[in-house]
Protein backbone atom coordinates (compact mmCIF):
# COMPACT_ATOMS: atom_id res chain seq x y z
CA UNK A 1 0.00 0.00 0.00
CA UNK A 2 1.22 3.57 -0.64
CA UNK A 3 1.63 5.52 2.35
CA UNK A 4 1.08 9.17 1.65
CA UNK A 5 2.03 12.25 3.26
CA UNK A 6 -1.54 13.29 4.54
CA UNK A 7 -1.44 9.35 6.12
CA UNK A 8 1.85 10.59 8.17
CA UNK A 9 0.86 13.88 9.22
CA UNK A 10 -2.31 12.15 10.71
CA UNK A 11 -0.78 9.97 12.37
CA UNK A 12 2.11 12.27 13.52
CA UNK A 13 -0.98 14.78 15.01
CA UNK A 14 -2.67 11.23 16.65
CA UNK A 15 0.85 10.18 18.03
CA UNK A 16 3.19 12.97 18.66
CA UNK A 17 6.11 10.81 16.84
CA UNK A 18 8.22 12.28 14.51
CA UNK A 19 7.43 12.01 10.92
CA UNK A 20 10.32 9.41 10.05
CA UNK A 21 8.82 7.38 12.40
CA UNK A 22 5.37 7.66 11.56
CA UNK A 23 6.28 7.15 7.98
CA UNK A 24 7.96 3.53 9.17
CA UNK A 25 4.88 2.68 11.61
CA UNK A 26 2.92 2.79 8.70
CA UNK A 27 4.73 0.62 6.24
CA UNK A 28 5.25 -1.92 9.19
CA UNK A 29 1.63 -1.88 9.41
CA UNK A 30 0.36 -1.99 5.83
CA UNK A 31 -1.13 1.86 6.52
CA UNK A 32 -3.30 0.74 9.28
CA UNK A 33 -3.72 3.53 11.60
CA UNK A 34 -4.66 1.82 14.72
CA UNK A 35 -2.26 -0.18 14.33
CA UNK A 36 0.57 1.92 13.74
CA UNK A 37 0.34 3.61 16.66
CA UNK A 38 0.19 0.86 18.60
CA UNK A 39 3.57 0.23 16.83
CA UNK A 40 4.68 3.37 17.72
CA UNK A 41 3.57 2.55 21.67
CA UNK A 42 5.88 -0.97 21.56
CA UNK A 43 8.51 0.99 19.83
CA UNK A 44 8.19 3.51 22.50
CA UNK A 45 7.78 6.69 20.59
CA UNK A 46 4.66 7.63 20.74
CA UNK A 47 5.92 9.96 23.67
CA UNK A 48 3.76 13.16 22.43
CA UNK A 49 0.43 11.96 23.12
CA UNK A 50 0.86 10.74 26.59
CA UNK A 51 2.45 13.96 27.33
CA UNK A 52 -0.14 16.43 25.60
CA UNK A 53 -2.83 16.20 28.45
CA UNK A 54 -0.36 17.39 31.11
CA UNK A 55 -0.62 21.19 32.44
CA UNK A 56 2.63 23.27 30.56
CA UNK A 57 2.94 26.51 32.78
CA UNK A 58 7.03 26.75 32.75
CA UNK A 59 9.14 27.51 30.07
CA UNK A 60 10.62 30.55 28.33
CA UNK A 61 9.46 33.88 27.08
CA UNK A 62 11.96 35.24 24.06
CA UNK A 63 12.03 38.37 22.32
CA UNK A 64 13.78 39.13 19.05
CA UNK A 65 14.16 42.65 17.36
CA UNK A 66 14.85 43.31 13.91
CA UNK A 67 14.95 46.60 11.70
CA UNK A 68 12.40 48.48 13.17
CA UNK A 69 10.29 45.54 14.28
CA UNK A 70 10.50 42.93 17.21
CA UNK A 71 8.70 39.90 18.65
CA UNK A 72 8.16 38.11 21.87
CA UNK A 73 6.95 34.29 22.38
CA UNK A 74 6.39 31.95 25.16
CA UNK A 75 6.77 28.24 24.80
CA UNK A 76 5.67 26.31 27.41
CA UNK A 77 7.38 23.18 29.06
CA UNK A 78 6.17 21.27 32.42
CA UNK A 79 9.27 22.23 34.54
CA UNK A 80 12.00 25.04 35.10
CA UNK A 81 14.29 22.02 34.87
CA UNK A 82 13.51 21.94 31.31
CA UNK A 83 13.78 25.32 30.94
CA UNK A 84 17.36 25.14 31.56
CA UNK A 85 18.16 22.91 29.08
CA UNK A 86 20.22 23.76 26.36
CA UNK A 87 18.01 22.17 23.31
CA UNK A 88 14.77 24.06 24.77
CA UNK A 89 16.41 27.29 24.85
CA UNK A 90 17.95 26.50 21.87
CA UNK A 91 14.51 26.15 20.07
CA UNK A 92 12.62 28.73 21.84
CA UNK A 93 15.60 31.43 21.05
CA UNK A 94 15.22 30.01 17.18
CA UNK A 95 11.53 30.04 17.21
CA UNK A 96 11.40 33.76 18.25
CA UNK A 97 13.60 34.34 15.36
CA UNK A 98 11.73 32.60 13.16
CA UNK A 99 8.63 35.06 14.77
CA UNK A 100 10.21 38.26 13.38
CA UNK A 101 9.34 36.95 9.87
CA UNK A 102 5.38 37.23 10.32
CA UNK A 103 5.61 39.88 13.08
CA UNK A 104 4.71 37.36 15.68
CA UNK A 105 1.32 36.32 14.30
CA UNK A 106 1.12 32.62 16.44
CA UNK A 107 -0.49 30.91 13.68
CA UNK A 108 1.65 31.74 11.13
CA UNK A 109 4.73 31.22 13.23
CA UNK A 110 3.24 27.78 14.16
CA UNK A 111 3.18 26.84 10.21
CA UNK A 112 6.25 28.22 9.59
CA UNK A 113 9.32 26.47 8.41
CA UNK A 114 11.53 25.83 11.80
CA UNK A 115 15.35 26.60 10.12
CA UNK A 116 17.33 23.37 8.99
CA UNK A 117 14.74 20.40 10.13
CA UNK A 118 11.94 20.14 6.94
CA UNK A 119 9.51 20.52 9.55
CA UNK A 120 7.34 23.67 10.56
CA UNK A 121 7.95 24.93 14.27
CA UNK A 122 4.08 22.79 15.10
CA UNK A 123 6.08 19.55 14.01
CA UNK A 124 9.65 20.58 15.66
CA UNK A 125 7.94 21.45 18.92
CA UNK A 126 6.40 18.09 18.54
CA UNK A 127 9.53 16.59 17.74
CA UNK A 128 11.19 18.08 20.93
CA UNK A 129 8.42 16.85 23.10
CA UNK A 130 9.36 13.06 21.89
CA UNK A 131 13.56 14.34 22.47
CA UNK A 132 12.86 15.84 26.02
CA UNK A 133 10.37 14.11 27.26
CA UNK A 134 7.71 16.85 28.74
CA UNK A 135 5.40 18.11 27.17
CA UNK A 136 5.68 21.55 25.36
CA UNK A 137 3.54 24.29 23.71
CA UNK A 138 3.59 27.23 21.40
CA UNK A 139 1.27 29.43 23.63
CA UNK A 140 1.48 32.87 22.03
CA UNK A 141 3.43 35.59 20.10
CA UNK A 142 3.47 38.88 19.40
CA UNK A 143 5.27 42.00 17.55
CA UNK A 144 5.06 45.32 16.76
CA UNK A 145 6.59 47.56 13.80
CA UNK A 146 7.21 51.02 13.68
CA UNK A 147 7.91 52.56 9.68
CA UNK A 148 10.07 55.26 11.74
CA UNK A 149 11.84 54.69 15.00
CA UNK A 150 12.70 51.83 16.96
CA UNK A 151 11.11 48.91 18.85
CA UNK A 152 12.89 48.32 21.89
CA UNK A 153 13.19 44.97 23.91
CA UNK A 154 13.84 43.93 27.59
CA UNK A 155 13.61 40.86 29.45
CA UNK A 156 13.58 40.28 33.39
CA UNK A 157 14.96 37.43 35.02
CA UNK A 158 17.05 36.34 31.92
CA UNK A 159 17.96 32.77 31.39
CA UNK A 160 19.99 33.68 28.50
CA UNK A 161 20.36 36.03 25.49
CA UNK A 162 17.19 37.31 24.51
CA UNK A 163 15.24 34.03 26.97
CA UNK A 164 13.35 34.81 30.51
CA UNK A 165 10.65 35.14 32.29
CA UNK A 166 8.97 38.46 31.43
CA UNK A 167 9.90 39.82 27.97
CA UNK A 168 8.57 43.79 26.73
CA UNK A 169 8.62 45.44 23.60
CA UNK A 170 8.23 49.32 23.54
CA UNK A 171 7.59 50.82 20.25
CA UNK A 172 8.51 54.34 19.77
CA UNK A 173 7.94 56.34 16.32
CA UNK A 174 10.66 58.89 15.66
CA UNK A 175 13.17 60.16 13.39
CA UNK A 176 15.65 60.88 16.28
CA UNK A 177 19.06 58.57 17.14
CA UNK A 178 18.55 55.07 16.96
CA UNK A 179 20.45 54.88 19.64
CA UNK A 180 19.42 57.76 22.25
CA UNK A 181 15.37 56.11 21.20
CA UNK A 182 17.02 52.22 21.58
CA UNK A 183 17.77 53.30 25.29
CA UNK A 184 14.50 55.06 25.95
CA UNK A 185 12.31 52.21 24.99
CA UNK A 186 14.56 49.91 27.13
CA UNK A 187 13.63 52.13 30.23
CA UNK A 188 10.04 52.39 29.54
CA UNK A 189 10.13 48.58 28.83
CA UNK A 190 11.72 48.00 32.34
CA UNK A 191 8.86 50.37 34.12
CA UNK A 192 6.52 47.64 31.87
CA UNK A 193 8.06 45.01 33.18
CA UNK A 194 7.51 46.40 36.96
CA UNK A 195 4.22 47.90 36.54
CA UNK A 196 2.77 45.77 34.42
CA UNK A 197 -0.08 48.67 32.83
CA UNK A 198 -3.55 47.33 31.34
CA UNK A 199 -2.87 49.84 28.34
CA UNK A 200 -1.13 52.13 26.48
CA UNK A 201 -3.94 54.76 27.51
CA UNK A 202 -7.01 55.34 28.54
CA UNK A 203 -8.70 55.10 24.89
CA UNK A 204 -6.97 51.69 24.55
CA UNK A 205 -8.28 50.63 27.83
CA UNK A 206 -11.57 47.95 27.97
CA UNK A 207 -14.33 49.47 28.81
CA UNK A 208 -15.43 46.76 30.78
CA UNK A 209 -13.11 47.65 33.24
CA UNK A 210 -13.94 50.59 33.48
CA UNK A 211 -17.82 50.11 34.17
CA UNK A 212 -16.68 48.05 36.90
CA UNK A 213 -14.31 50.43 38.34
CA UNK A 214 -17.33 53.17 38.18
CA UNK A 215 -19.51 51.07 39.64
CA UNK A 216 -17.62 50.06 42.46
CA UNK A 217 -16.79 54.18 43.15
CA UNK A 218 -20.11 54.94 42.83
CA UNK A 219 -21.44 52.24 45.45
CA UNK A 220 -18.55 53.68 47.86
CA UNK A 221 -19.55 57.32 47.61
CA UNK A 222 -23.44 56.65 48.05
CA UNK A 223 -22.09 55.44 51.32
CA UNK A 224 -21.18 59.06 52.25
CA UNK A 225 -24.48 60.68 51.80
CA UNK A 226 -23.84 62.80 49.92
CA UNK A 227 -26.04 64.42 46.93
CA UNK A 228 -25.73 62.65 43.66
CA UNK A 229 -23.78 66.08 42.35
CA UNK A 230 -20.99 65.80 44.47
CA UNK A 231 -21.09 61.96 44.20
CA UNK A 232 -20.15 62.68 40.61
CA UNK A 233 -17.56 64.39 41.34
CA UNK A 234 -15.98 61.88 43.68
CA UNK A 235 -16.26 59.21 41.16
CA UNK A 236 -14.70 61.16 37.99
CA UNK A 237 -11.91 61.79 40.91
CA UNK A 238 -11.32 58.22 41.72
CA UNK A 239 -11.47 57.03 38.11
CA UNK A 240 -8.96 59.96 36.52
CA UNK A 241 -6.56 58.28 40.04
CA UNK A 242 -7.50 54.32 38.72
CA UNK A 243 -6.24 55.95 35.01
CA UNK A 244 -2.56 57.01 36.61
CA UNK A 245 -2.39 53.83 38.11
CA UNK A 246 -3.03 51.59 35.10
CA UNK A 247 -2.43 53.29 31.53
CA UNK A 248 1.43 53.46 30.83
CA UNK A 249 1.34 57.02 29.62
CA UNK A 250 0.00 58.77 33.14
CA UNK A 251 1.59 56.15 35.06
CA UNK A 252 4.91 58.10 37.45
CA UNK A 253 7.95 57.07 35.53
CA UNK A 254 10.10 54.38 37.85
CA UNK A 255 13.36 56.20 36.77
CA UNK A 256 11.69 59.38 37.97
CA UNK A 257 8.99 59.83 39.63
CA UNK A 258 8.40 62.91 38.92
CA UNK A 259 7.53 63.04 35.53
CA UNK A 260 4.88 60.77 33.72
CA UNK A 261 5.86 58.22 30.95
CA UNK A 262 4.14 60.48 28.83
CA UNK A 263 6.17 63.60 30.41
CA UNK A 264 9.71 61.11 30.32
CA UNK A 265 8.91 60.81 26.13
CA UNK A 266 8.27 64.06 25.68
CA UNK A 267 11.65 65.67 27.56
CA UNK A 268 13.55 62.67 25.15
CA UNK A 269 12.03 64.12 22.54
CA UNK A 270 13.29 67.67 23.47
CA UNK A 271 16.64 66.31 24.02
CA UNK A 272 17.02 64.25 20.80
CA UNK A 273 15.40 67.05 18.67
CA UNK A 274 12.87 64.66 16.92
CA UNK A 275 9.34 64.46 18.51
CA UNK A 276 8.84 61.19 20.01
CA UNK A 277 5.53 59.42 19.98
CA UNK A 278 4.80 56.26 22.05
CA UNK A 279 2.91 53.74 20.16
CA UNK A 280 2.39 50.57 22.15
CA UNK A 281 4.12 47.98 24.04
CA UNK A 282 3.55 44.30 24.92
CA UNK A 283 4.46 42.47 27.86
CA UNK A 284 3.97 38.62 28.04
CA UNK A 285 5.00 36.92 31.72
CA UNK A 286 5.72 33.92 31.60
CA UNK A 287 2.68 31.20 33.10
CA UNK A 288 0.33 34.06 33.64
CA UNK A 289 -3.40 32.85 33.18
CA UNK A 290 -2.41 28.81 33.30
CA UNK A 291 -3.97 27.08 35.86
CA UNK A 292 -1.39 25.37 37.64
CA UNK A 293 -2.26 21.08 38.76
CA UNK A 294 -1.60 21.56 42.72
CA UNK A 295 -0.42 18.07 43.45
CA UNK A 296 0.19 16.15 47.28
CA UNK A 297 3.47 15.13 46.89
CA UNK A 298 2.82 12.81 49.74
CA UNK A 299 -0.09 11.57 48.83
CA UNK A 300 1.58 10.84 45.30
CA UNK A 301 4.63 8.68 46.82
CA UNK A 302 2.05 6.76 49.56
CA UNK A 303 0.45 5.79 46.19
CA UNK A 304 3.39 4.70 44.27
CA UNK A 305 4.66 2.44 47.05
CA UNK A 306 0.63 1.00 47.27
CA UNK A 307 -0.17 2.48 51.14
Amino acid sequence: MSITAAMVKELREKSGAGMMDCKAALKETGGDMEAAIDWLRTKGLAKAAKKAGRVAADGLVAVAAGDKAAVVVEVNSETDFVARNEGFQKLVKEIAEVALSVNGDVEKLAAAAYPGTGRNVDEEIKEAVGTIGENMTLRRSAGLQVSEGVVATYMHNAAGEGLGKIGVLVALESAGDADKLNALGRQIAMHVAATNPMALNVEELDPEAIERERAVYVEQARESGKPEAIIEKMVEGRLRKFYEEVTLVKQAFVLNPDLTVEGAVEAAGKEIGSPIKLVGFVRFALGEGIEKEESDFAAEVAAAVGK
